[in-house]
């Protein structure tokens, strides 16, 4: 794995720390951990931060699973961009629209993520940021505040119940910009690449890594 890409996975450890820390001051309350697969459904948005260490976390995976995986990905591409078929590579959200990939999202919502491999997550340790948070409120120095996106959340009142974690947002995005900026320069070979995103499926699947 290339320096860029380690140093994103290193900077979204701090996410994993923090879910780890409030597991610990809320002993058995919180079910969101590695074997869940309740938020791995549908597409979503990830950055192009996400995009380089998704790439590169499957790259070191043993052939046969990396295979299976693009094949997945290949497939739940074909799915969406039949959704789109104007949508063009490098299949950037911005260029289709928030709307309009509202609107295909929320078609695919039951699809499983193509990372899915026998109910557990092939990539865990190189998942995108915005699965490291789904399965806790967050609260930032600067008074914002994320909600829980866990979808089960009513099944588990207590869970449910949980107030917002604290954790250091300003710092975080800080750092997370010098990575989509070094993101963007390996990708795509430029420094105006930072807000590109697109979805897990589309950012592997029809690329030959075999």
């Amino acid at each position: 794995m290339n320096p860029p890409a380690l140093r994103y996975q290193l900077l979204l450890e701090s996410l994993d720390a923090w879910t780890n820390a409030a597991h610990q001051h809320h002993p058995g309350i919180i079910p969101c951990k590695q074997g869940c697969t309740a938020c791995c459904h549908g597409p979503f948005d990830i950055s192009v931060a996400d995009v380089l260490l998704l790439q590169r976390t499957v790259d070191d995976l043993p052939r046969d699973r990396r295979a299976a995986l693009l094949a997945r990905a290949d497939d739940a591409a074909t799915r969406q961009q039949a959704l789109a078929s104007d949508w063009e590579p490098p299949f950037d959200v911005r260029a289709l629209g928030e709307a309009r990939f509202d609107t295909l999202c929320e078609a695919l919502a039951a699809e499983p993520c193509p990372c899915l491999e026998d109910g557990t997550c092939a990539v865990y340790e190189g998942r995108p940021a915005v699965c490291r948070m789904m399965g806790l409120g967050l609260e930032s120095p600067d008074e914002r505040r994320l909600a829980n996106g866990c979808p089960i959340q009513s099944q588990f009142p207590a869970y449910a119940a949980l107030p917002a974690q604290p954790f250091g947002l300003p710092a975080f995005e800080e750092t997370e910009e010098a990575c989509l900026v070094e993101a963007g320069l390996e990708l795509f070979g430029s420094t105006d690449a930072t807000a590109y995103e697109t979805t897990i499926a589309l950012a592997l699947g029809g690329i030959d890594r075999t």
